[in-house]
């Protein structure tokens, strides 16, 4: 059983929003230092690369990571495609097969994750709509945010989290064929935080594992 690796790798060249801690790693114990190990340490913003927002990262009264139901990361994943949008709409989404708990919606050819961009693509309300019909309980995306980079309002964030859809940005999908799939990624249990990375990964739906 293959499993496909959708997470972006951190390092400190990775993207990271203006106002947010970039990410760092550093090695302040050395084996050399210590006599037996050596010791790492990390400091990041909660939204670097691939990572989930919990509600309480737009709402103040929203729950926080370590309240989250895990089970909502586990699941069958359907990736589409939707290409050169600005707003995905209802109809766009309609034109896929869609099936499962989790949407995965790949958007560009390419992944760049040293580049921050100016614009991306989002859901529009009518599409919010739609997933929430058809039974979509996560909704990801190949783009650091469900909402335009300068927005302030975070409409979409709200629209989902008011249809009970949970939030994955940035999962990497470049080499991913639409499909249904296996999903799992899990978000540490940081006690009252308000995101976290996580190692996002799928697998083909009926792939059996080689004897």
């Amino acid at each position: 059983m293959m499993w496909i690796d959708i997470t972006q790798t951190l390092d400190e060249s990775i993207a990271s929003w203006p106002e947010d801690t970039p990410f760092q790693y550093s090695l302040p114990v050395t084996k050399a230092q210590s006599g037996s190990v050596n010791i790492g340490k990390i400091e990041t913003s909660t939204h670097i690369g691939t990572h989930i927002d919990a509600p309480f990262h737009f709402d103040d009264e929203g729950i926080k990571v370590d309240e989250l139901n895990i089970d909502r990361y586990i699941g069958d994943a359907a990736v589409i495609e939707v290409m050169d949008k600005k707003e995905i709409t209802a109809e766009d989404l309609k034109a896929s097969d869609i099936s499962g708990t989790i949407l995965l919606i790949k958007t560009k050819r390419e992944a760049d994750r040293q580049y921050f961009p100016s614009e991306v693509p989002v859901l529009s309300a009518d599409a919010v709509d739609y997933i929430a019909r058809i039974g979509i309980r996560l909704f990801g995306i190949d783009v650091l945010s469900v909402d335009d980079i300068d927005s302030k309002t975070l409409d979409i964030h709200h629209k989902l989290h008011q249809n009970d859809i949970m939030i994955i940005e940035n999962v990497v999908l470049e080499n991913v064929k639409p499909a249904l799939y296996n999903f799992i990624a899990l978000p540490l249990k940081i006690k009252d935080a308000d995101g976290s990375p996580v190692r996002a990964a799928i697998r083909p739906k009926g792939e059996r594992r080689n004897e």
